[in-house]
């Protein structure tokens, strides 16, 4: 019995060994040469998704635009110029043609008939040299510039010659600081003399509309910043 017992334990084993011989004389390892090649060719794969703000979107041209004419370069500021003064004519013109018959002082009646007229005469002169600059004009004026007019139209005697006055100083102001940075910088010679003439009526608005006496700090735009 012993016996017996002994040879089959003896033919497993030898079956058991003849089978772990065979699945290694068919193995074939890879090559340590393919290893380190799949090694270098996942190394730089991810799973994870590219970040955006990795890879910087190409910068806009911030360039001003120039371009030329018979009377030399046209930059953007000069265009802007042109315009702002189209702008200014749209509200200030009918606001002191409006208050030549609703202001409650002699004085600011023969303030705005003058301002009136020589706008009349700066609209004129702006719409002559956009034309010939190919430069296109606002036909409107703007939300906030028809909020002032409804503000100054809103008021009556004395409230109105003030709030007139506020208004129309506080936009020459504005436009005034323009008008010299173009002059200065303009290679333009149409804009040039346009400058020129719109500063000098712009500054002289100015004057009328102080000799009111009507202003006060809110009359003034803030300061440039130095």
């Amino acid at each position: 019995m012993r016996i017996r017992r002994s040879r089959h334990v003896i033919i497993v084993c030898g079956i058991g060994l003849l089978c772990s011989t065979s699945a290694c004389a068919t193995y074939t390892p890879t090559p340590v040469s393919d290893v380190a090649a799949l090694s270098t060719a996942t190394a730089g794969i991810t799973t994870e998704p590219d970040d955006p703000a990795s890879s910087p979107a190409e910068e806009e041209e911030t360039e001003p635009a120039t371009r030329q004419t018979e009377w030399g370069p046209l930059s953007e500021a000069d265009q802007e110029l042109v315009r702002k003064v189209r702008l200014a004519s749209l509200w200030e013109m009918p606001m002191a043609q409006d208050a030549v018959q609703r202001a409650s002082t002699a004085r600011v009646r023969e303030v705005s008939e003058t301002i009136a007229s020589q706008h009349h005469t700066l609209d004129r002169r702006v719409r002559e040299a956009a034309s010939k600059l190919e430069i296109k004009l606002p036909v409107k004026p703007t939300a906030q510039q028809q909020s002032w007019m409804s503000d100054i139209s809103s008021k009556s005697g004395a409230a109105y010659d003030a709030t007139y006055v506020k208004w129309l100083r506080l936009a020459h102001g504005q436009i005034f600081g323009l008008i010299g940075a173009v002059r200065g910088s303009t290679q333009n010679t149409l804009i040039r003399r346009f400058a020129e003439q719109c500063n000098s009526a712009v500054l002289n608005h100015q004057r009328l509309l102080e000799s009111t006496g009507l202003t006060t700090p809110a009359s003034f735009p803030s300061p440039p910043a130095t």
